[in-house]
């Protein structure tokens, strides 16, 4: 048999590019602080993790950015995200459920918690979807490999991968909020187009 040090790789099981807007729809009926969250997250192209730690203060409703600082970040290098229309009312939303000004945007059942990730894997299974929620990852990668002229740089960007070569590097350095914004405007358009 295999070694007992083998460490299995877990495959994020992905929903196809042609589901997510209906999939997404479905969550945009919902009024649950989970289904808020994870339009979110399917919007951003976040990690799980990273959307569910969010807080306000790194949230800039005015410049639409989210600033993920380095500490939370898997890479550890602070992360900007550019916040579509469709991000900022989900915001705006989130916000407006708030009790008790809590410091996370998406906030647990529990005071001064975040969401807990089970309540969107939940929303996956309640929904007959077996697909994980990291797998949005790779639906908004197919995507946009698929569907669009975007630089593979400009994607790995978005995801927050960090980058191997020099070329990649200096885009890593630039950041290119700029580029991203009108990418993920259009899958932001893409998802909503249900």
């Amino acid at each position: 048999g295999l070694p007992s040090n083998v460490v299995k790789v877990k495959h994020h099981k992905a929903m196809g590019r042609d589901e997510a807007p209906t999939f997404y729809a479905h969550l945009a009926g919902k009024s649950s602080t989970g289904a808020l969250a994870l339009r979110f997250i399917i919007l951003t192209a976040a990690r799980t993790g990273e959307a569910l730690g969010a807080t306000w203060a790194e949230i800039d409703m005015e410049a639409a950015v989210w600033t993920v600082p380095a500490e939370r970040m898997k890479a550890r290098n602070e992360h900007r995200v550019p916040l579509t229309p469709e991000a900022l009312a989900i915001l705006k939303e989130a916000k407006a459920r708030q009790i008790g000004g809590s410091d996370y945007v998406f906030q647990g059942t529990r005071k001064g918690r975040p969401l807990s990730d089970m309540t969107l894997t939940k929303l996956m299974r309640d929904a007959g979807r077996d697909e994980t929620v990291h797998g949005f990852r790779s639906t908004f990668r197919n995507w946009i490999a698929e569907t669009t002229e975007y630089p593979n740089e400009v994607a790995e960007l978005a995801l927050a991968h960090t980058i191997k070569n020099k070329a990649e590097a200096a885009y890593r350095r630039e950041d290119m909020l700029d580029r991203r914004r009108p990418m993920m405007e259009e899958w932001s358009g893409y998802l909503c187009s249900q």
